[in-house]
């Protein structure tokens, strides 16, 4: 049996994901999108999306308040990971500085030799960002966790936060590991590469898991809107996460299925703008993703002019390397002219 196939064979790879001292709560492992649907209801998920969606009030200074939504990433706790290191990078080159904040918003003292020498070290920091007048509050989007307040990836009542101990591949088809080969609701199968296709149930619970997540983030969006001037999704082409918030009649044009046919029924998705309609708004856009990509090309150029359009376009894929196109420069240039 390979490791695939048996959940306790992934357990050192999920491990790895959580940077010391932190460490993976082993019951949130969720590899499939059943796990997932499962993941709603542990005790350590609800308990916070509950939260986040009934309760918590930010604590922000006076000024302009913009929620800035971003990716959840492999590594964990986020801050650590590059992807937000470079777009919390950009925002602090940009003159964004943070906030002052509480004991329990300070990172563990070993994170900060992970950093490159010419990092900021507020680029951990987790506090809202401020620049003139304008207050950065950054959300992150997970599966399973909804939306998580920057200020709870650390810690959460005192303790390591759930948003940091958890491991969660099981919505990322494309990566051909999305499957729990042990559920007995299992129906994937494998192909002769090794990897995995998604089956009937496989499917289902990915819609709906999809259409639940977005029911709670919605409603805590919903709750949260009157703190905010704007909301804004910063989330890459091609991922659950601008799936989770693209509005139906926006979704074509960017390249969004709007629904997936499962043993012959076709199945819809529902977005957060769909349930609060304008909430949110969806960046980079198909056309602001070409632009970057046209500027990129012309920055390899000027290091290698031999450099083809397919060549950036590789670079692109990777963020520049290990990331999302979310984390280019080029990229990154958009967001903070949004911002």
């Amino acid at each position: 049996m390979s490791d695939i196939e048996a959940r306790d064979g992934r357990l050192a790879e999920s491990r790895a994901k959580i940077v010391a001292p932190f460490q993976l709560d082993d019951s949130m492992r969720f590899y499939s999108p059943q796990d997932n649907l499962d993941a709603l209801e542990h005790p350590r998920v609800r308990p916070f999306y509950e939260y986040v969606r009934d309760a918590y009030v930010p604590n922000l200074p006076a000024g302009r308040h913009v929620a800035l939504f971003i990716p959840c990433t492999k590594t964990k706790p986020y801050p650590l990971s590059i992807e937000h290191r470079r777009v919390n990078g950009a925002l602090i080159a940009a003159g964004f500085q943070p906030v002052k904040g509480g004991p329990d918003t300070a990172p563990e003292p070993e994170w900060l030799d992970r950093l490159e020498p010419d990092e900021d070290p507020a680029v951990l920091a987790v506090t809202p960002l401020a620049r003139n007048g304008t207050v950065v509050h950054r959300y992150v989007v997970s599966e399973p966790m909804g939306l998580v307040p920057y200020e709870f990836v650390f810690r959460w009542h005192g303790e390591q936060s759930p948003a940091s101990a958890y491991d969660d591949p099981g919505l990322f088809e494309h990566r051909g590991t999305a499957v729990s080969p042990w559920r007995p609701d299992s129906t994937g199968t494998q192909a002769a590469d090794g990897s995995w296709r998604w089956g009937d149930s496989e499917k289902a619970a990915y819609v709906e898991v999809h259409n639940r997540l977005t029911e709670i983030m919605a409603a805590e969006i919903e709750r949260l809107r009157p703190t905010y001037d704007a909301m804004i999704a910063w989330v890459a082409p091609g991922l659950t996460h601008r799936s989770f918030m693209m509005a139906a009649d926006n979704r074509s044009s960017e390249g969004i299925p709007g629904s997936r046919l499962v043993a012959g029924r076709r199945l819809q998705y529902v977005s957060v703008n769909d349930r609060v309609p304008g909430a949110v708004d969806v960046h980079p856009t198909r056309i602001e993703a070409n632009e970057a990509l046209d500027r990129l090309l012309a920055r390899l150029r000027k290091e290698d002019p031999s450099t083809t359009r397919r060549a950036a376009q590789a670079s692109y894929a990777r963020g520049g390397g290990g990331a999302t196109p979310l984390a280019l420069p080029e990229m990154l240039d958009t967001l903070i002219a949004l911002l």
